[in-house]
């Protein structure tokens, strides 16, 4: 089936994109598009990749942010976890609900699961391997199995810790040899919610 030609600059859209799959072997985000071709807006890019979708040059996978690919090209092999706000691992601290950056990772890690990351501020599970600035990966949910890395909420604040519910109250645990635990009582929902599991940490090198 013959495909409608493009115009100068859809070619110049499809044509980078292309390229950088090529290269890289996952689609661009808006931005780098945008920066490319010399423009500023990311509608402006958008319009562009949803004519070129209608003409059959593009098509949409299911991801955050690096969405748009050739049709021809392979899938990606990549995926995007949100980084929502940092947490604590110290004292708790306010967790800022806004998609501040993505983490590009192996769509293989991932392994089909729902999940979002924070940045961590302290020191408190340093015992754990989890260092001040590292991102942790964390599956939404309060099905957390005792003795796992939870993220909880307490009050408006959220903070990281090993999660073991006891009799009467919960613990919520440092890797830190100085620090004492957090004790919550159980039931307790107007001042302590579960948030999710941690499943895996991010450090940037440099």
């Amino acid at each position: 089936m013959q495909r409608e030609p493009l115009t100068t600059r859809q070619r110049t859209v499809y044509d980078f994109i292309r390229n950088w799959c090529d290269a890289h072997g996952y689609p661009p985000t808006l931005r780098e598009i945008a920066s490319s071709i010399g423009v500023r807006s990311t509608n402006s890019v958008y319009n562009h990749l949803k004519i070129l979708e209608r003409k059959g040059y593009l098509t949409r996978e299911d991801m955050k942010s690096r969405t748009w690919r050739p049709v021809d090209s392979p899938a990606s092999s990549v995926s995007d976890v949100p980084v929502v706000g940092s947490i604590a691992a110290g004292s708790p601290i306010l967790a800022l609900e806004d998609i501040q950056e993505t983490i590009t990772i192996d769509r293989n890690l991932v392994d089909g699961q729902d999940m979002f990351a924070l940045r961590v501020r302290g020191d408190s599970m340093v015992g754990a391997g989890i260092l001040d600035g590292d991102y942790i990966f964390v599956r939404p949910g309060s099905d957390i199995r005792p003795g796992s890395i939870a993220v909880a909420l307490l009050g408006d604040e959220a903070t990281v810790k090993y999660y073991y519910p006891e009799k009467g109250y919960i613990r919520l645990q440092p890797a830190h040899p100085t620090m004492a635990p957090l004790y919550v009582k159980r039931g307790d929902k107007r001042s302590f919610s579960l948030i999710g599991q941690v499943i895996g940490v991010f450090r940037k090198l440099g």
